[in-house]
């Protein structure tokens, strides 16, 4: 069973953020020596909206349909790295047995799948079904800015309000798609786009996992009480590739960004002696399960 209302608070937000950047900077690691096969998106610099706002579901009844970006939402929900980077590794052991790879990953109320905005309509549906059942169970679907280019999206926030269902569009503005800023591709303001569906919109800082936790708690206790969706904007930036290697961007942006990425912003809040050594315990400790996982 997974563990529901975790107590919150600096330090456990960042030892789960840390986790997953340790991770991702992995899963670079192995595919720049050849040892993973086809693509690797890492989310570098949004961690603070996986663990915030996951750490405030009901990890037991609500539903996450995650991404293609979607390593560390998985983390986050369940904290198994074995499973996770042994689909990576296309290991029997891994969470689908190694055939769904980086962008298909289900574990029990977890789904992400890699067309980009093709989740919507499929957590739309999934809402639909937990409304007819009455579960209450608030269904979670994450995406980029890049999305909110696609026709899907909006016929699904727009069935989403018309039938009144208990979904969250989880919106993580990360500047670019691919190698595209946002104001390249898009016109007006990508926060305003769901309320004129009937949708209620929250802009948030995405880089402050703070804020990210409290937000969602809010959102998702008016979700699951009024039956009726929301659109939760968050802030932040791709400090990584999109995938891979490829990175086009100006170095000087990237420098800028990393001052007010998400976890440097916490580190300066705890006591440098217990980050350092959380942070060199974390490290041995996915080096040593990837080294084992690489001998089977």
């Amino acid at each position: 069973m997974l563990v529901n209302n975790r107590p919150k608070c600096l330090r456990s937000f960042f030892q789960e953020m840390t986790h997953i950047r340790v991770v991702e900077e992995t899963f670079l690691d192995l595919f720049a020596q050849g040892v993973i096969g086809g693509t690797v998106h890492t989310c570098l610099g949004q961690e603070a909206v996986a663990v915030g706002l996951i750490s405030a579901l009901n990890l037991d009844l609500d539903i996450i349909c995650s991404n293609h970006r979607g390593h560390g939402h998985f983390l986050a929900y369940c904290g198994d790295t074995s499973s996770l980077v042994a689909e990576i590794l296309g290991q029997p052991s891994g969470v689908c047995g190694g055939i769904g790879g980086s962008q298909h990953l289900q574990m029990k109320n977890f789904y992400s799948n890699g067309i980009l905005g093709g989740m919507a309509p499929v957590a739309v549906g999934m809402a639909f079904a937990e409304k007819l059942k009455g579960s209450g169970a608030v269904v979670v679907q994450f995406m980029g800015d890049g999305a909110m280019a696609e026709g899907a999206v909006y016929e699904a926030m727009n069935m989403a309000a018309l039938w009144k269902l208990p979904i969250m569009f989880a919106v993580e503005n990360n500047q670019y798609a691919q190698s595209t800023h946002w104001n390249a591709q898009h016109s007006g303001m990508l926060e305003q786009r769901s309320e004129s569906f009937g949708v209620p919109m929250v802009d948030i800082d995405g880089n402050d996992v703070e804020e990210v936790y409290h937000t969602t708690q809010h959102l998702i206790n008016e979700i699951r009480t009024q039956c009726t969706p929301r659109l939760m904007f968050m802030r932040t930036y791709r400090i990584g590739p999109h995938s891979k290697g490829d990175d086009l961007r100006d170095p000087k942006e990237i420098d800028l960004h990393q001052q007010q990425e998400p976890l440097s912003r916490l580190r300066k809040k705890l006591d440098p002696s217990w980050v350092t050594s959380i942070e060199k315990q974390i490290r041995q400790e996915v080096a040593l399960l990837v080294a084992n996982l690489r001998k089977e």
